[in-house]
């Protein structure tokens, strides 16, 4: 996480600061700084640092203590994310990418979410408390070709099945009922669906 209003750095910035390539940095700096000062994502491939903590620590100065408390603005990694929503951070990228999830912001290399984006997709995923379905007494409609046919969370349903990566089916029906609303027996059956039918697309 990046805290609201604190820049990030990277190593190249942080051996920039020093004075030195960071070839050098690497070899001679790097591993007695890193015990000295967190790594703001690591669970990324990025290692992003405080600015302020790196300035003091260059200076040979006590170094400043990280925000404890949470804001809406802080900058969120895709692990942040996932554990937030319950879904794993295969489907926070999948989802982000193909457009059912905020696309968030990049520092340097490393996509992040605002907090606030977040929390509100948590407390109002899309098709949540809206219902869902035929309504008691309405007539049914024409029966489709096979299930679901045209719906579309097979959209959703086949960038889930992308991202899964192992992840069991129940597993995936249940994050994406969390996010989406409908049960994880009605996106287990889309998921079937969505396997069998890969090619289907909406008219």
């Amino acid at each position: 996480m990046i805290p609201q209003g604190r820049p990030a750095v990277n190593e190249s910035d942080i051996a920039q600061l020093a004075g030195v390539s960071l070839s050098t940095w690497r070899r001679r700096h790097a591993d007695d700084f890193r015990t000295h000062i967190p790594d703001l994502l690591p669970d990324s491939r990025n290692r992003l640092y405080d600015r302020a903590q790196v300035e003091a620590y260059l200076a040979g100065k006590p170094v400043p203590a990280l925000p404890e408390e949470e804001h809406p603005d802080d900058l969120l990694s895709a692990g942040e994310v996932a554990e937030i929503l319950g879904i794993s951070t295969g489907t926070v990228r999948a989802y982000a990418t193909s457009g059912h999830f905020s696309p968030g912001v990049t520092v340097h290399g490393s996509r992040l979410w605002p907090r606030h984006e977040v929390l509100e997709r948590r407390d109002n995923a899309p098709g949540q408390g809206k219902g869902g379905g035929r309504r008691a007494g309405e007539p049914q409609g024409p029966r489709k070709a096979h299930p679901y046919e045209g719906d579309p969370r097979l959209d959703i349903a086949r960038q889930a099945l992308t991202a899964a990566d192992g992840t069991s089916k129940g597993r995936v029906a249940a994050e994406l009922a969390a996010l989406h609303g409908s049960t994880p027996r009605t996106w287990e059956r889309l998921l079937t669906v969505a396997a069998t039918h890969p090619d289907n697309k909406d008219d």
